[in-house]
């Protein structure tokens, strides 16, 4: 039987798709949280998360780094991504945009005071998008609070990660980005985060580890 250590620092970061995609796979995994920056070196590419998958035949493992990779090699591998290269294209491109926006947002961090407004404004604007781009997904899948067919789905749980991020995780710069984001949150988002906490894969985990639903009170 398969399994994998997934190593990563304790927080939602980039790493919560990943826990919940191996959550939702019902695979056998483990957490490592790496002592930092003391076992920088030990890691493939100086930086985390790593997927290391092990095989019960004894065959050499498996090693992953990048985020990104990491998810759309669970993703395919346990049929959360269409085997369609269209459709999988379509709901990579949405993760793509969600992480150019953490990146925005972590960027403006480090800029002086007089550069970090204007680069805050921007960012917001490139959340409305965003915002406004999944809105119409799910509106378009008939609002049934899953984004594509009717079922779990990669960027179900790729956005679900992103809106926790920020309304959990980002607190700790700002109660300002919180309160930005949970004011932009439609209802179609909001269900779309509710369909997953109540998902008999995911249930006992996103208890477990902090749910939307308790922050935007669902």
């Amino acid at each position: 039987m398969t399994s994998y250590i997934f190593r990563y620092f304790d927080t939602i970061g980039l790493g919560e798709t990943i826990r919940l995609l191996l959550t939702a796979a019902k695979v056998d995994w483990t957490e490592e949280n790496p002592e930092w920056p003391q076992e920088k070196a030990n890691q493939p590419f100086g930086r985390l998360p790593v997927l290391i998958e092990r095989s019960a035949d004894g065959s050499p493992d498996f090693v992953l780094s990048e985020s990104s990779t990491i998810e759309r090699y669970l993703a395919r591998t346990y049929g959360f991504l269409p085997i369609d290269p269209r459709g999988a294209a379509l709901q990579e491109q949405l993760r793509d945009r969600q992480i150019d926006l953490i990146m925005s947002f972590r960027g403006h961090l480090t800029l002086s005071d007089s550069a970090k407004e204007e680069a805050y404004a921007k960012f917001e604007g490139l959340l409305d998008k965003m915002v406004n781009i999944h809105t119409a997904i799910l509106r378009e899948n008939g609002n049934t609070g899953y984004s594509f067919g009717s079922k779990l789905s990669y960027t179900d749980m790729a956005m679900y990660s992103f809106m926790k991020m920020f309304v959990i995780q980002f607190v700790q710069y700002s109660e300002k980005v919180p309160k930005l984001f949970k004011a932009k949150l439609t209802p179609e988002l909001i269900k779309m985060a509710s369909t997953l906490e109540a998902d008999p894969l995911l249930e006992a985990y996103v208890s477990k580890r902090g749910r939307v639903a308790d922050v935007v009170q669902v």
